[in-house]
């Protein structure tokens, strides 16, 4: 009799590229990107898929039937999982993946009879490329989820969607070996927290840095950031969500050719504005547009309750646009 496998991944490119491999079983894309928009505590996954759903569906990155009707059937798979011999979780060493990770473990760990195999294929390379060979790669690094995998990913998980950083920061304190790439994961989060000076992410400092260079359509700029990550993570929607907020507002450090559509249109293009020069020379900061209403996991950022990161300090500083500014 055949075992009945269940598959757990990070989308449907990977999904896709394991098929093609000739991976067999049911499988399970996780479909969130865990990294934009709130995470908050206190909320069960049904609750909390809710609250993800209303966020996508807001950002026009699905509508919100479509994102709804996914979410209800991954948690409704995932609810079913003792029905299984096996589940094999693959995913990658980026922080899409790693949040993803820790979410899955953390709702297997409540619903995963002992008596299903439990299995983590986790390598330093991209399912979703399909090179040749990748499968064979990956399986040779499959190994029993361990408990200590799982007690670590719950801890990271409640610190992760806590409405205060400091939970996340003292995961650094921590042996995280049992995780390998969790270590990077939460430095990786911190540096989207303002920087000082700027206030601006990592992500958005690279990302004014090539347009100031001269890098200014979006296709091109998009394939240029990449190259600045270790970890590629982030995806054409995240990034053109996060360009659509610099060019927002008063304090705009982008200019647009035109409107910013909701949808990507690869031909847009992109300036920076007085401002948004000054902010890059180290004139100014991008703190009042930045904090407002952003959430990183579960810390809605605000300009009277907000954090930097100094990565050369290794600190996460509390602040507010008074005290930033003034």
């Amino acid at each position: 009799m055949t075992a009945a496998v269940l598959n757990i991944t990070n989308g449907d490119r990977a999904l896709e590229t394991l098929q093609d491999a000739g991976v067999t079983g049911e499988w399970l894309p996780w479909r969130d990107i865990l990294h934009e928009g709130p995470v908050p505590a206190g909320l069960s996954l049904t609750e909390l898929s809710a609250c993800r759903a209303r966020f996508i569906a807001e950002r026009h990155w699905s509508t919100p039937e479509q994102v709804q009707a996914d979410f209800a059937e991954r948690d409704a798979l995932l609810a079913g999982c003792g029905r299984f011999d096996a589940v094999r979780l693959w995913f990658e060493h980026d922080l899409y993946d790693q949040l993803q990770l820790l979410q899955v473990l953390d709702a297997l760990a409540e619903r995963l009879p002992a008596n299903t195999a439990l299995t983590l294929l986790c390598a330093d390379e991209y399912l979703g490329e399909g090179r040749d060979g990748m499968r064979p790669r990956f399986e040779a690094l499959e190994a029993p989820v361990s408990r200590a995998q799982i007690q670590l990913a719950q801890r990271a998980w409640r610190a992760f969607r806590e409405p205060d950083p400091e939970a996340w920061v003292h995961l650094l304190d921590e042996d995280t070996t049992a995780l390998p790439y969790l270590d990077g994961t939460v430095r990786r989060v911190l540096e989207e927290y303002p920087q000082p000076g700027t206030g601006l992410s990592r992500t958005a400092y690279h990302a004014l840095s090539l347009i100031a260079q001269g890098e200014n359509r979006f296709s091109p700029l998009f394939a240029e950031y990449q190259k600045t990550e270790d970890r590629r993570f982030l995806g054409d929607l995240g990034f053109h969500w996060l360009l659509d907020t610099l060019a927002q507002g008063d304090a705009a450090l982008l200019a647009t050719a035109g409107p910013q559509p909701p949808v990507i249109d690869p031909r847009q293009t992109y300036e920076l504005t007085d401002h948004g020069r000054a902010v890059m020379a180290g004139r100014a900061s991008a703190y009042p547009l930045l904090v407002d209403g952003r959430w990183i996991g579960g810390v809605e950022l605000r300009p009277e309750r907000f954090w930097e990161w100094d990565p050369a300090a290794g600190l996460l500083i509390p602040r507010s646009v008074t005290t930033a500014t003034g």
